[in-house]
């Protein structure tokens, strides 16, 4: 009973998230048990996600854990030593509702393996594939083996950002469906967070984004990582794409207000833009 139990409660937040249930059905909504494997464009998420939850009333939510290698490729937490590897034992325990990972760029077989892995012991399990903002604001699979001599983000128009993470995008969308088409079901969906930040630089340019003036803001470097809007808009869109409810009007996470970018107006803004980039994207399994 008590497996049955904890399969219902999985299934109804999916079906939440497939429906895009309204405030009516969302205090049904059970908290997700969710493990996360990725680097340092991602492993901030997880305690920023967990505020989220609590903050908007959800009940058991949980991390059961989260593996981190710094500039991993998914693959390489599949190849993990097992002495070190805390993903797959996790998967192995049927426990994980939602496993979240975080490719660079494609191909990167890590993805079905885990997939298949978190499949066979949990076949509801939800695999969330985290889209990035581009390293160095280019498209460049190579780019460990030759960086950028120098990167001026501020120069960037949105149409530009959009042309140039196309490819991105496109390999990311197509690698799903290809895996949703062996499993069967669409098991694995798409975080749009690549496309939510090139909205958000959209309106930075345009200075409609309160407290942030220039687009260089949401990074601490040249190759991109995130400082405390881009790292909240990261967890919004996740909260989004994993209870399929809007995060707006949600109290501010703590990784805001204890920044430079207190804002309510700001928090606003990326509760909106994570929201519309889940709702827009066919692969993220919010309608």
């Amino acid at each position: 009973m008590a497996v049955l139990a904890v399969a219902l409660a999985a299934g109804g937040a999916a079906l939440a998230a497939e429906n895009g249930d309204g405030a009516a059905g969302q205090a049904a909504i059970q908290g997700q048990r969710i493990f996360s494997a990725g680097h340092s464009f991602h492993v901030f998420m997880p305690n920023i996600l967990s505020q989220i939850a609590a903050s908007a009333g959800i009940e058991n939510h949980r991390q059961i854990g989260v593996q981190s290698i710094g500039g991993s490729r998914v693959i390489q937490h599949w190849d993990l030593a097992e002495d070190k590897n805390r993903v797959k034992p996790a998967l192995a325990s049927g426990e994980v509702d939602v496993l979240t990972l975080s490719p660079i760029y494609l191909p990167d077989e890590g993805i079905e393996k885990l997939a298949s892995y978190a499949l066979e012991h949990r076949p509801d399990c939800r695999i969330l594939v985290q889209e990035f903002w581009l390293p160095f604001d280019v498209y460049a699979p190579d780019y460990k083996q030759k960086r950028p001599d120098s990167v001026d983000r501020n120069s960037r128009t949105a149409k530009e950002l959009r042309a140039i993470s196309a490819p991105y995008f496109a390999s990311m969308d197509a690698h799903v469906k290809e895996l949703n088409e062996k499993f069967g079901k669409p098991a694995v969906r798409v975080v749009p967070v690549g496309q939510a930040v090139i909205a958000l630089r959209e309106k930075i340019i345009a200075g409609e984004a309160p407290g942030i003036k220039e687009q260089e803001e949401l990074f601490t470097d040249a190759i991109g990582h995130a400082t405390a809007p881009l790292k909240v808009l990261v967890a919004y869109c996740h909260y989004a794409v994993i209870y399929g409810r809007s995060p707006e009007g949600l109290p501010m996470p703590q990784a805001l207000r204890q920044s430079d970018y207190a804002n309510e107006d700001l928090n606003r803004l990326l509760q909106k833009l994570a929201w519309q980039a889940a709702c827009e994207h066919p692969l993220s399994g919010v309608k």
